[in-house]
């Protein structure tokens, strides 16, 4: 299982080294294809950025924490604190390849569907399906990913290259290759080099710690 140590570093390194990994939660498991990396400090996508309760949530947790948000009122998101490295941040959880626990993950996605959800590729291919298949909600925020072997993160056999390519959906430094997936996955949400930047403006470092330091 991965230690604590393993999110004491910066969030890039921990997004692109969770890939390959297998992400467990409770009966369920599957391999981590797809994350993203999201910067405590001058990063405009963030919500260190522009939520006193985030950076609140960096100062007072341990790396390693779940991060777990409503997302437009729609989905519970999954992400990881990492501190104590070059930066602290967080990676999101995109998209896991489902290796445990299938039958109730379909039947926690089938929830409503009229046509009942089969395709095991389509089960966790994006940040919301992920949370509805394993369970994750707002009762999980906080929570310790490195206490135990119920619920946590387990190494690759062997390491993953994962390709970076830009983080999905959002409108602020958008450019910034903080997304990597897993080499010809089929679980991902996007593919590498599928999705181009929103065209809006990007702050400059400088300036987004500026308005940071005015916010705190």
């Amino acid at each position: 299982m991965l230690e604590r140590t393993f999110f004491q570093r910066d969030p890039l390194t921990c997004a692109r080294e969770l890939i390959g990994c297998e992400l467990i939660w409770n009966e369920c498991a599957g391999i981590i294809v797809e994350t993203e990396a999201y910067a405590a400090i001058g990063d405009e996508a963030a919500h260190t950025f522009a939520r006193p309760s985030a950076r609140a949530f960096v100062a007072e947790r341990q790396p390693g924490a779940a991060y777990v948000y409503f997302n437009y009122g729609m989905y519970w998101l999954l992400n990881v604190l990492v501190k104590g490295g070059a930066e602290d941040g967080f990676v999101l959880f995109r998209a896991i390849e489902p290796t445990r626990g299938i039958p109730e993950m379909q039947r926690r996605r089938g929830i409503g569907r009229k046509v009942p959800l089969t395709k095991v590729s389509a089960l966790c291919s994006g940040p919301g399906k992920l949370t509805l298949a394993l369970g994750i909600d707002g009762r999980d925020h906080g929570r310790d990913l490195c206490t135990g072997s119920i619920v946590g993160f387990r190494t690759p056999p062997q390491p993953v290259d994962a390709v970076p390519d830009v983080r999905v959906g959002i409108s602020k430094a958008a450019d910034r290759p903080w997304r990597f997936v897993a080499p010809d996955s089929a679980f991902v949400s996007f593919a590498a080099g599928r999705v181009r930047p929103h065209p809006g403006k990007r702050l400059t470092t400088n300036a987004a710690r500026d308005r940071l330091s005015k916010e705190r």
